[in-house]
């Protein structure tokens, strides 16, 4: 491998306004820490350096590198010079939320992206918003801190090295079972062949088997990381019967620096320290219970093929999911019997209550919407209101923390997920959408410790943990928010039906106007 990293040569001469010998000081520096990753940690970004981003930080914390101490006396036992191949590092890490997984992984990328030229990698996640909005991210935050950043040009699907583009590089890809060919032919016989796992429990074990072909020459590598939401799948076997395989460890987020304890104490208050939820997301561990993700990726894929039909006589519905956010989406979702694709959904950012009230309006009249189902937490109370001052009386307003109308569910929001994944497994057809898609199967169940009901992670909670919240799944969840096909009011007639559309006001792109001048606004 020595012979692989003299960087004097035309590959890494020193770049436009660089100074050369400076260039060059850095170039050998770094290709000392090919079997050293800890210290190619500590020597690349300016820790504890007053005027830095890294001022407060005195370096990684203690798990992170025990983890890169590990992963260099691994490279040098194997001690890899081409063409002799070695066996394969094989490290998972299971955790709690909030230890700087995320940085580990960006540098694992920069260390093996800058010190074995030629190598080729794949990073991927479970869903494309986990790569989009958190590891794609925070690599750029790590490259532009680096040193040696002006190595690498980093896009929004790979990171690659400006000296040879095409054949030295390291691609981003989720996870689906489709995209199973990106993980196949990865070979690099003189170089490190690498693959990286964010978020493992939702990859599925065809993409990991496919991935195995790219570990049979040169130096490779398959690092995995995760919380371990599943007791079942590939990533939990390498904690279980699979173990000799693999280094693993458990990240208990209460023993990690950078972690917020104050929220994990409210955590332990809510949920419990016995429940799956804390094991899973503070603890590190696997749940007790044989928890799956709450909607299965192939009944989703089945829906989004599937023929849309409804009968005549099905209600018309709309959800409407608010933002609550500055990353949320406010979704309007529509649904006729088991058809919500005719008419996709209609998703807005940035947008306020009175806009996105004026929008639901133009939708159910368009439409003539038996019944519109709003999520009325938070600010979603607003179009509630607004919906109620143009006239409409079929709003519901729906409280996702509220009581749930089936003993099985923990509250309101877990009961209409419920409803919404019955009817994917029974002949719901849904657009053909990546994103809908993501919202659905990454949507996670845990049993509640204390009322021994299946409970989903709450919106609140998911930002907390730093994800993204699942809009659409949620819009299209609240068709599901009555267990009945039409929703009766207290007088007993059916909201929405021929006399509730018959005294509404129609709405207008006047309304506003109108309203205003009433001083309605």
């Amino acid at each position: 491998m020595a012979g692989l990293l003299e960087f004097e040569d035309p590959l890494h001469r020193a770049l436009p306004g660089n100074d050369a010998q400076q260039e060059l000081v850095l170039q050998r520096a770094i290709a000392r820490t090919w079997q050293r990753p800890l210290e190619f940690v500590t020597y690349n970004w300016s820790w504890g350096v007053e005027g830095t981003p890294l001022a407060i930080w005195d370096g990684p914390d203690k798990w992170q590198r025990r983890y890169l101490i590990d992963l260099g006396d691994e490279v040098e036992e194997r001690n890899f010079v081409a063409p002799n191949s070695v066996l394969p590092i094989r490290m998972a890490v299971g955790s709690g939320h909030g230890i700087g997984k995320s940085a580990l992984v960006a540098w694992l990328i920069l260390w093996l992206m800058s010190t074995r030229p030629f190598c080729r990698g794949t990073v991927t996640a479970s869903t494309s918003p986990q790569l989009e909005a958190r590891t794609i991210p925070e690599l750029a935050k790590w490259l532009a801190w680096s040193l040696n950043g002006h190595w690498f040009k980093l896009d929004s699907n790979k990171i690659t090295a400006l000296s040879s583009p095409r054949n030295w590089r390291c691609d981003f890809q989720t996870a689906r079972k489709e995209n199973s060919e990106a993980f196949a032919g990865q070979h690099e016989a003189s170089s490190s062949s690498f693959y990286i796992f964010d978020e493992s429990s939702g990859v599925p074990d065809e993409i990991k088997t496919v991935a195995e072909g790219g570990l049979t020459d040169g130096e490779p590598f398959f690092l995995a990381f995760g919380n371990r939401t599943k007791t079942t799948g590939w990533f939990n076997r390498c904690f279980t019967r699979e173990a000799h395989r693999w280094i693993n460890y458990t990240i208990d987020s209460r023993q990690a620096k950078m972690t917020n304890k104050e929220q994990i104490r409210r955590w332990a208050e809510d949920w419990g320290e016995d429940s799956d939820f804390f094991r899973v997301r503070v603890m590190g561990l696997a749940p007790k219970t044989a928890s799956e993700q709450f909607i299965s990726g192939a009944s989703v894929a089945d829906a989004r093929t599937r023929e849309a039909t409804c009968l005549v006589t099905s209600p018309l519905l709309l959800g409407v999911d608010v933002a609550r956010f500055g990353k949320d989406r406010s979704v309007i979702s529509v649904r006729k019997g088991n058809d919500a694709r005719t008419h996709k959904a209609k998703v807005f950012r940035g947008i306020d209550t009175m806009e996105l009230a004026d929008e639901v309006a133009s939708l159910a009249n368009e439409l003539r919407a038996n019944t519109i189902f709003v999520d009325g937490g938070g600010i979603g109370g607003g179009v509630v209101d607004r919906l109620r001052q143009l006239g409409f009386q079929n709003v519901v307003e729906i409280n996702f923390g509220g009581k749930s109308d089936d003993r099985e569910f923990y509250d309101k929001r877990t009961a209409m997920w419920g409803r919404l994944r019955d009817a994917v497994k029974r002949g719901l057809a849904i657009e053909d959408s990546n994103a809908l898609e993501d919202d659905l199967v990454a949507q996670e169940y845990y049993v509640d410790g204390k009322t021994r009901t299946t409970r989903l992670v709450s919106k609140e909670d998911l930002h907390r943990l730093g994800e993204e919240s699942p809009d659409e799944g949620d819009a299209l969840a609240l068709t599901y928010a009555s267990a009945t096909p039409e929703v009766v009011d207290q007088a007993g007639g059916a909201l929405g039906g021929p006399a509730a559309r018959s005294t509404r006001r129609r709405w207008s792109p006047l309304s506003k106007i109108e309203d205003s001048a009433r001083g309605l606004r």
